[in-house]
């Protein structure tokens, strides 16, 4: 089967390899029908994740179709359209009976497929642990619909969940990629009083200002002023960080109100200073860290009931032989991109 495949720092490369095979009774192989490629992928590729396995197939977000099960799995058969979670877990472990699933302690535990196992920009995927990393996705549900719920929409709603936001707060949102615009349809969710989205990318400003009127956009450099000015008590009462990087995460406190939440929700390939002297007084709550992937099949009922669509972010599509090019358009940010779905 065709699968891209990391190489070695700066290189990928579509190989053909083997289609897998079931190694533990709670596997599942999925063929996959659409998967797609993040800038966690472009993490891997410039030498930014560690962890990362040279010789393993990349990609975690995808969508497909049960192709083989192993005997203890129940919670899916074959022929099942499902999303595949970015995240493997047990399901058992101290972490993922508190929900915190990032942190499973299963070998395989954590963010695997596409970093440290074999992922899913391929045409076969093995999914360990599927009772717990697979949802079956509603007929009425389209792949293109349910593509971004195993990781992106993840990502989005769980950081709308962690930012305790109350109805009427004002919340600023800093980064309109395809992870901030997850993370908006899932603040909307929640009632606030006024969303900002905050950008410097004139065309994602232009895309949340046709797709989102109800939302207020700035560029960072009036973003402190505007969130005073709409805000009722010096700043936002939540913000979330989506950006990642250094100017975007001192605005993301500067811009935040005392007793705020500030939520990390960026993946970061430098370390951040916390400028603590500045900050005394503020009292503000930091969250960080990788996203909680266990609310998929919440997020797939909202995309069935039309309360979320994140179809409209998918901007391009390649077929899995040409998914250089993919790479090359998504890196670029040529073209109005946002997100590229990949077609084995």
């Amino acid at each position: 089967m065709l699968a891209y495949t990391y190489l070695k720092k700066g290189r990928f490369e579509l190989q053909n390899k083997p289609k897998p095979v079931l190694l533990n009774n709670q596997d599942a192989i999925i063929r996959v029908t659409l998967s797609s490629i993040c800038t966690s992928d472009l993490h891997i590729k410039h030498g930014f994740v560690p962890r990362a396995v040279p010789g393993i197939t990349v990609g975690h977000e995808m969508v497909g179709v049960v192709e083989e099960i192993g005997d203890a799995v129940s919670s899916v058969r074959p022929g099942d359209r499902v999303t595949v979670n970015v995240e493997t877990f047990c399901g058992s472990c101290f972490f993922c009976r508190h929900g915190w699933v990032n942190n499973c302690t299963d070998p395989d535990g954590g963010w695997a497929l596409g970093c440290r196992i074999d992922g899913g920009q391929a045409e076969y995927v093995r999914v360990p642990h599927a009772d717990q990393g697979l949802n079956k996705i509603p007929d009425h549900v389209s792949d293109k619909q349910a593509l971004l719920v195993g990781d992106l929409l993840a990502t989005g709603y769980w950081a709308a969940k962690i930012s305790e936001i109350q109805s009427g707060d004002t919340v600023l949102i800093i980064g309109a990629g395809p992870t901030g615009l997850c993370t908006l349809q899932c603040v909307l969710l929640q009632s606030p009083g006024q969303v900002i989205v905050c950008e410097k990318d004139p065309q994602r400003i232009r895309f949340v200002q046709e797709n989102y009127p109800q939302v207020l956009t700035v560029y960072p450099e009036q973003a402190l002023a505007l969130v005073r000015e709409t805000s009722l008590h010096g700043g936002a009462d939540a913000v979330l960080e989506v950006a990642g990087t250094a100017d975007s995460f001192r605005l993301a406190w500067q811009c935040a109100r005392p007793n705020a939440v500030v939520t990390i929700v960026a993946m970061y390939d430098q370390p951040q200073v916390l400028p603590l002297p500045e900050m005394y007084g503020k009292n503000l709550i930091f969250k960080t860290g990788g996203v909680d992937g266990c609310n998929c099949s919440e997020t797939l009922a909202l995309i069935a009931d039309g309360k979320i669509d994140t179809s409209l972010l998918i901007t391009h599509t390649f077929p899995l032989r040409d998914i250089q090019a993919a790479y090359e358009l998504f890196e670029s940010r040529q073209d109005g991109v946002i997100k590229v779905a990949i077609m084995p």
